[in-house]
């Protein structure tokens, strides 16, 4: 039998042949990479896209100490520097995803050769380099392809894609870009955010098993979810430490210490509804857009920014220990205030003669509007209020699931006390604290800016300080009888809950909020004058000339009377409440900054007799329980205030360094205590101002003394405040004998 053997003429076609296929399968590949690279398998990123990736940046927000407050975000990503990440991070990542990153331009042509080699021997790789998965991640919106068919296209693409990053940038910001844009889960893209949102910690700090178990969450975001699949998450995380202990990054010591760890989250996912300030975010976006707007403040190419994509630099006033402190003082007090207004309408209908408003939240609610548009009858419809569904509801121990009817639900919320809060320095205007409200995630509305009410007696200063302008001082005394307004429009009395018999003096009058003295005031002055005076302190809201808003019969708001008690400090000059203070481009060019408005509201020595005025209301008058029961003994002045039927509670209290407004009541004027005793501002509003000052004083570090009292004027006075001195009878804007009857007791 013959045998076939090769001859030497053989071998070298075969070698010829072999030779031929390899350099035609290389120019194969290099005619469709140049293909890929002209465009022809789908557009490619030009140079600027690579200098400027497109990724969705959340924009963030700063206090004034420096603290992120919160972000802007549809997905919740900001960028991070290299050398603000762990290197923990950078040592996971590598060694499981690319452990040649350091050496490769991009496309790893020994890892793509032996990948089915490492994945027989149990040491599995993926098939792209960190460069191509950033390349994917950056310039794939419709993201890794599932077809084959449009898989290899995509995948060419890619990898002209990463050969040109890898040219553009070094392997620092290659692998930043990587961590800044991957998904982590939970809503949190990128290092920073997926640090934030599993450790509460910062991507610095972040240790090797910490860093693991985040590297770990990119094989599969919900089948290696840490809050999900945690036993899954617990084996990855454990075996990427084994692969940073074989790549020596961390010691076999290391390694079997971490193992045997559990993962030790502290889990903080990201919610426009939680953390500090959320009614003052929300707030603030639309302060942002509007202002944006106006400005015609714009992208280099013309479009709008997004605040939720362009990843802004938004400053504000904020303290952010102020604000967490306002927040405690309100939580601390409101719960103890709903449980006294709970118990004070127990067993009592609030709701008899009120039905309407029943009716009136029943038509306000999207169940309402949805139902309405199903086509259901008014009879169909109030049926459905009244079937029990199961649904979580508010209360101040926490969110509790219960089955309800509807229509108690709206009940319920109706019997919820609602509370809000401003603090701002009054020297330069800047807002340090501003609580909107009570829960955000159920009750959306903000009552800082947003919400006006009734301002009640914290109107009364404003007379009184008209009445100090024309020269009269805090020791004249009128006597305390009641006292009709006449001359402008209809006669007006007011009522004289809580008068105190005889001759007070003007500061007595004020502390003790009377309102006959009050209204006899407002007849020496007149209300155009006093509602002049309302408006030139920052009050936006309609303020009509009537001698009835001497006791505050007006509307406004926290944010606005805040604004004017802080006139009273500042030597008269009313600075306008800021909160935002500059913004910025994610490159952090300058695109708005905010100056206050300022106004010369009142002089500098009617402005110091007020602080002087509200000092009393605090050691003598309604609001003296923050001396005896919250030890508040330095220099505070304020002014409680309760509208008609207690339907609202304010306090406005001032320190030389700080000024602040509370406000209290239901969403409904006509739910409300009913006695002013538990209804009235120096219970509804004051122990909320008193609980955040005592921990702002705590706080040395913030800066606000004690010991600091009220700044005189620097020319002195001409107005006496020591009422032993005090010996003048006469009006001083008539020349008439003073007060209620012409007695010789006036002026002592």
């Amino acid at each position: 039998m013959q045998k076939n053997t090769l001859t030497k003429a053989d071998i070298s076609r075969y070698n010829k042949i072999f030779w031929k296929c390899l350099a035609g399968l290389i120019a194969f590949i290099a005619l469709v990479l140049m293909a890929t690279s002209f465009g022809l398998f789908g557009e490619l990123p030009s140079f600027r896209d690579l200098e400027n990736p497109k990724s969705n940046q959340a924009s963030i927000i700063y206090t004034e100490d420096k603290t992120e407050l919160g972000n802007y975000f549809v997905q919740n990503r900001s960028n991070i520097r290299y050398q603000d990440i762990s290197p923990n991070v950078i040592n996971a990542l590598i060694s499981t995803e690319d452990v040649r990153f350091k050496d490769h331009s991009g496309i790893d042509f020994k890892r793509t050769f032996t990948i089915f080699f490492y994945n027989l021997i149990g040491k599995k790789q993926g098939g792209s380099t960190i460069t191509q998965q950033l390349a994917l991640n950056l310039f794939s919106e419709e993201g890794r392809a599932r077809s084959v068919f449009k898989r290899i296209p995509q995948k060419l693409r890619e990898l002209i894609v990463a050969i040109k990053l890898e040219r553009n940038y070094t392997k620092e910001e290659i692998i930043t870009m990587y961590l800044n844009t991957v998904d982590f889960g939970n809503n949190s893209f990128g290092i920073k955010a997926a640090a934030r949102t599993y450790f509460n910690t910062t991507a610095a700090k972040l240790s090797a098993p910490q860093a693991a178990t985040l590297v770990g969450i990119l094989k599969g975001v919900t089948l290696y979810s840490p809050t999900r699949n945690p036993e899954r998450a617990l084996g990855r995380r454990n075996l990427i430490l084994s692969k940073m202990r074989d790549e020596h990054f961390i010691t076999e010591e290391m390694y079997q210490s971490a193992k045997e760890k559990g993962l030790e989250l502290r889990f903080r996912p990201t919610n426009h509804n939680e953390g500090l300030a959320t009614y003052f975010r929300a707030v603030l976006k639309q302060d942002i857009q509007k202002t944006l707007a106006k400005l015609s403040i714009t992208k280099a190419d013309g479009s709008a920014y997004d605040l939720d994509r362009d990843g802004l630099k938004i400053y504000t006033t904020i303290n952010s220990k102020m604000q967490a402190y306002a927040e405690q003082a309100q939580r601390e007090y409101m719960k103890e205030l709903q449980a006294q207004f709970n118990a004070h309408w127990k067993g009592r209908n609030a709701f008899k003669g009120n039905e309407n408003l029943i009716v009136q939240g029943m038509k306000r609610s999207d169940r309402y509007a949805a139902l309405k548009e199903e086509g259901l009858s008014e009879e169909e419809i109030k049926a459905n209020f009244n079937e029990p569904v199961k649904m979580e509801i508010f209360s101040w121990r926490g969110n509790i699931d219960t089955t309800m009817s509807p229509i108690d639900s709206i009940k319920y919320y109706k019997m919820i006390l609602r509370n809000s809060m401003m603090a701002m320095d009054p020297q330069n205007g800047e807002v340090r604290a501003w609580v909107g409200g009570i829960d955000f995630e159920h009750f959306k509305y903000d009552q800082v800016k947003m919400g006006t009410r009734q301002v009640g007696s914290t109107a009364k200063p404003f007379t009184y300080a008209v009445g100090i302008d024309n020269g009269y001082s805090p020791c004249y005394q009128v006597e305390n009888v009641p006292y009709t307004v006449t001359g402008y429009g209809e006669p007006w009395t007011p009522r004289g809950y809580g008068s105190i018999p005889g001759f007070l003096t003007l500061r007595k009058a004020l502390a003790n909020s009377q309102n006959f003295i009050t209204a006899w005031v407002m007849q020496q002055v007149g209300p155009t004058a006093v509602a002049t005076l309302i408006k030139r302190m920052g009050i936006t809201s309609d303020v009509p000339p009537y001698p009835s808003i001497a006791l505050g019969s007006f509307e406004a708001s926290v944010y606005d009377m805040t604004g004017a008690y802080s006139a009273f400090v500042n030597h008269g000059v009313w600075t306008e409440p800021i909160y935002l203070t500059r913004i910025e481009d994610k490159n952090g060019n300058v695109l708005y900054e905010r100056k206050p408005k300022v106004v010369q509201a009142l002089n500098e020595q009617t402005a110091y007799v007020m602080t002087y005025m509200l000092k009393g209301v605090v050691e003598q008058g309604t609001g003296v329980r923050l001396r005896y029961r919250y030890g508040l003994t330095n220099p505070i002045g304020g002014k409680t205030g309760t509208t008609n039927d207690n339907s609202d509670g304010w306090f406005m209290g001032i320190t030389p360094q700080l000024v602040a407004g509370v406000w209290t009541g239901c969403e409904d004027r006509a739910i409300h205590f009913r006695s002013t005793n538990l209804g009235e501002g120096a219970n509804t509003a004051l122990p909320i101002f008193a609980l955040f000052m005592k921990k702002v004083y705590a706080d040395s570090e913030l800066g606000i003394k004690k010991n600091v009292d009220f700044q005189a004027p620097a020319n002195g006075l001409t107005i006496t405040l020591d009422c032993n001195q005090y010996q003048n009878t006469e009006s001083p804007k008539t020349g008439e004998t003073g007060g209620a009857s012409p007695d010789e007791r006036l002026g002592f």
